[in-house]
């Protein structure tokens, strides 16, 4: 199983490159209320955005790359490995867009390493 953990990763880290692209996107659009009279133009501005329609992109590639990675291995060993994503966004989110660390992420950064660490050592 373990010779397929690249595939796996592949997937998780363009579902992560769909979330940055979709942050990126909507920071670009800005704040707006959820109203009826906003429905139209903030919906053609994000589906203008080139961010958000990389993001949206990405996500279509990453379930092609899953359904290929689920095809192979066991969902109880690929499924866990998307918590790498949550790991990925968090120091993409320091990098990119100046989001702070705070001790709390940390500790949940570090588990979260541990638990890949022990399911890809089960497999």
């Amino acid at each position: 199983m373990t010779r397929y953990l690249p595939l796996i990763l592949l997937g998780v880290l363009l579902n992560a490159a769909a979330q940055l692209c979709l942050k990126q996107g909507m920071r670009q659009i800005g704040y707006f209320a959820f109203s009826l009279e906003n429905l139209l133009p903030i919906g053609f501005k994000t589906a203008l955005n080139p961010f958000v329609f990389a993001g949206l992109a990405c996500y279509v590639v990453s379930v092609v790359v899953w359904l290929l990675a689920l095809s192979r291995v066991e969902v109880s060993y690929a499924y866990p490995l998307l918590s790498v994503g949550y790991i990925v966004t968090a120091f993409a989110g320091q990098l990119f867009f100046g989001e702070s660390l705070g001790p709390a992420r940390w500790a949940g950064i570090i588990v979260i390493c541990v638990g890949v660490y022990l399911i890809t050592r089960s497999a």
